[in-house]
């Protein structure tokens, strides 16, 4: 399920005309073949305020400001929308079930569930006019699956609590607070924390051991919190530092106090990671889940995300000021990087709870 982000106020696109790069040909809800490649934008645009409508799942309104986008969507062409809130691998299961019967059009999914969903067959393949301006980790380069925005591990210090706020992994390691990361038997975001360890101290996707023992270390010094790192703990002082996405923490530290926490990307390492929209193969408004696509890629789509505090895919994305105050200073991301091999990381993190549970939590009293 999601978690909430901040609303804002509205804005409007102008989208122009292009000739679209797409994948390859596939079949629709009715059977009938549908090449991608051979749409204009217009053509799209035409097409999806005839379907007048647009379903999703995994994109509920204060999720990454999707709101503002839907709300978009709404006033430039007419498209009505629904979301249904689920988790990854609910959607793809719903694609798989419903197949012709189709209620959903397009999706929002973990990176990792991108290709899982190719491999499923699941998916209509388009890559938007943007497409040269994604980079190639974030994208299948046929088009079924595109991050449309990133998160990246961070820092978040409560500032009444610790005098000297962190500024890396080295900081973390010789401070005296406690620090919380959630449940790594179980959460996605606190087992990328223990990756992000890894990375800082020499470990990769396939070496996991250096964050193991970073995170063993703080618990035999009665420093690993057991609190869960959610914004009511935050706002009633129970975490002191915790490693959050970048996009989380952002939201906490403002809906509670801005200038009570300090959020930051550690220096020497950190993990970035994402979310992908994938297209229902069997959509039954698929020029709607096309363009929707589209705009999320656009300017204005990627400064609607920013101001949900999710950090936009495209680099040169021509961002609103209102945009860029809500994200945290590029300098920052200079060590940040994707997963190297996600398939590698995939086999790391099944094993990742037993070893967090025989080499980390047995330290926890």
């Amino acid at each position: 399920m999601r978690g909430n982000q901040l609303s804002w106020k509205r804005t409007v696109v102008v989208m122009t005309s292009v000739f679209l790069l797409a994948g390859c040909a596939t079949e629709t809800k009715s059977g009938t073949s549908l090449d991608t490649s051979q749409l204009t934008l217009d053509q799209i645009v035409e097409k999806a305020k005839q379907e007048g409508e647009v379903n999703s799942v995994g994109m509920p309104d204060t999720w990454a400001n999707w709101g503002e986008t839907w709300s978009n969507l709404g006033k430039e062409y007419g498209l009505k929308h629904t979301d249904t809130d689920m988790s990854s691998a609910e959607e793809l299961a719903k694609f798989e079930a419903e197949k012709e019967d189709a209620t959903a059009d397009i999706g929002d999914v973990g990176i990792a569930f991108g290709p899982l969903a190719k491999q499923k067959g699941l998916t209509l393949p388009y890559k938007t006019s943007y497409w040269n301006d994604i980079p190639d980790w974030a994208k299948d380069d046929e088009g079924h699956w595109l991050l449309g925005y990133t998160g990246t591990l961070a820092f978040i210090t409560d500032k009444t609590k610790v005098q000297n706020p962190p500024k890396s992994w080295a900081d973390l390691k010789n401070g005296s607070y406690k620090v919380a990361i959630g449940d790594v038997m179980k959460a996605n975001q606190a087992q990328f924390a223990v990756l992000a360890a890894a990375y800082a101290n020499g470990g990769d996707e396939k070496n996991i051991q250096p964050g193991i023992d970073f995170f063993a270390e703080l618990a035999k010094n009665k420093r690993l919190s057991t609190s869960d790192p959610s914004l009511a703990n935050l706002e009633k002082g129970e975490v002191e530092v915790a490693i959050l996405w970048d996009f989380n923490a952002l939201g906490y530290r403002d809906k509670i106090d801005k200038n009570r926490f300090d959020v930051l990307i550690p220096e020497e390492a950190s993990v970035s990671s994402g979310y992908a929209t994938v297209i229902n193969k069997y959509a039954k408004h698929p020029h709607a889940a096309m363009l929707a696509r589209e705009y999320i890629l656009s300017d204005a789509g990627q400064s609607n995300l920013a101001r949900g505090y999710a950090r936009p895919i495209r680099a040169n994305a021509k961002l609103d000021e209102s945009a860029k105050a809500m994200l945290l200073p590029d300098d920052m991301y200079k060590n940040a990087r994707p997963v190297g091999d996600l398939t590698a990381w995939e086999e790391t993190a099944k094993k990742l709870p037993q070893l967090w549970q025989e080499k980390v939590l047995i330290h926890v009293r």
